[in-house]
C-alpha cells in the first residue's frame, strides 16, 4: 500500500509512469520499493564514478564552493554559543564538513557509501560511520545542526528520520538545514518527468516547499528560512549528465576530460532546489 509520509491518506494517482501523487496533499513518490536495492549498491564507488557524477574527487574544488556557499547562508542563522555540534547526513566524502570544521566544535557524518567515508576518515581525518541513519545507534549523542544537503530524496523513510532526529538527538532551538528538488518550481512543472531531478530509483521522495514544509511541522519543526540554493557545475559534469540520456555523447566527454577543458567551471540557478532551515520547538 502506498501511504503518503505527509497526511497519511491512501488515495494517489500516477503522476508519471514509476511516479505517484497524493490526492491529499500533493506529495510527489516514487512506487518503486527501495529495499528491492541495497543501498551499498546504490550507492556505490561507482555512483560517484561514472553513475550519478562523472568523477567526484576531481570536482572537489566545485563541491566545496557549492558547500561554502550553504555554509554561508546556514552561519546567518547561527549563533555561535548555541550551535557548536553538527551532523550531516549523507556525508558522501565529508567536504562539507571539511569545509564546517572551524565553525563548530564537534562533526560528525553518516553515509551509507563505504568507499566515500573511508575518504573522509583517512584522508581529512573527520569522525564519520558508514551506515544507514534510521538503526544506527548514536549511544545518546546530540546535535544542535543536523545538515541534509541533496539528501532527504533518497531516503526511504525521511519522516522517520526528522523524527529520529527531533525526538532523540536535539534539543529545543536546534536547526536542521535541507536542500532537494522542489517538485513545485516552475522548471520541474515545465520538465515534468524530463526534470533532471526525477531520478529513480535513488531519488524516492520529491518535495515542494509546502510538503517539505508540512513534514517538518510534523515532527516538531518550523521553517526559519526558505529559498533556493544555485550551484557551481563543471562543464564536465553537466555533459556527463546530458550523456547519462544520450550515450552517444560519451566520447565528447571523454575527450573533454582528457583536455582539461571539461575542468571550467560556471555558476547556475534554475530556481529549482530549494533550500530549507527549520529550527527544533
Amino acid at each position: 500500500m502506498n501511504r503518503c509520509i505527509i497526511c497519511d491518506r491512501v488515495d494517489v494517482e500516477q503522476a508519471y509512469p514509476g511516479i505517484l501523487r497524493c490526492l491529499g496533499c500533493g506529495h510527489v513518490f516514487c512506487n518503486m520499493p527501495s529495499q528491492n536495492n541495497k543501498l551499498s549498491e546504490l550507492y556505490g564507488k561507482n555512483y560517484f564514478f561514472g553513475g550519478e557524477y562523472s568523477d567526484y574527487l576531481a570536482d572537489k574544488k566545485i563541491t566545496r564552493d557549492n558547500f561554502k556557499l550553504r555554509l554561508k547562508k546556514l552561519r546567518k542563522f547561527l549563533d555561535p554559543m548555541r550551535h557548536k555540534r553538527l551532523l550531516e547526513i549523507g556525508c558522501a566524502y565529508g567536504f562539507f564538513l571539511d569545509v564546517a570544521r572551524s565553525y563548530f566544535g564537534t562533526l560528525k557524518g553518516i553515509d551509507v557509501t563505504a568507499d566515500g567515508v573511508a575518504y573522509a576518515r583517512d584522508e581529512l581525518g573527520l569522525d564519520v560511520v558508514t551506515d544507514d541513519f534510521l538503526p544506527h545507534d548514536f549511544n545518546g549523542q546530540k546535535f544542535d545542526v543536523v545538515c541534509l544537503w541533496d539528501t532527504i530524496e533518497h531516503l526511504s523513510d525521511p519522516a522517520g528520520c526528522l523524527s529520529k532526529i527531533s525526538k532523540n538527538m536535539m534539543d529545543k532551538g536546534a536547526l536542521v538545514a535541507i536542500t532537494t528538488g522542489d517538485v513545485g518550481s516552475l522548471n520541474a512543472r515545465m520538465k515534468k518527468n524530463k526534470w533532471r531531478i526525477m531520478n529513480a530509483p535513488t531519488h524516492i521522495h520529491y518535495f515542494s516547499k509546502q510538503t517539505l514544509s508540512k513534514l517538518l511541522d510534523n515532527n516538531g519543526f518550523d521553517v526559519i528560512y526558505s529559498g533556493y540554493c544555485g550551484f557551481y557545475r563543471s562543464i564536465d559534469m553537466t555533459l556527463h549528465r546530458i550523456s547519462l540520456a544520450n550515450k552517444g555523447g560519451r566520447w565528447f566527454c571523454d575527450i573533454l576530460r582528457k583536455s582539461g577543458l571539461g575542468r571550467a567551471q560556471f555558476y547556475l540557478n534554475l530556481y529549482d532546489i530549494m533550500y530549507i532551515i527549520a529550527r527544533k520547538r
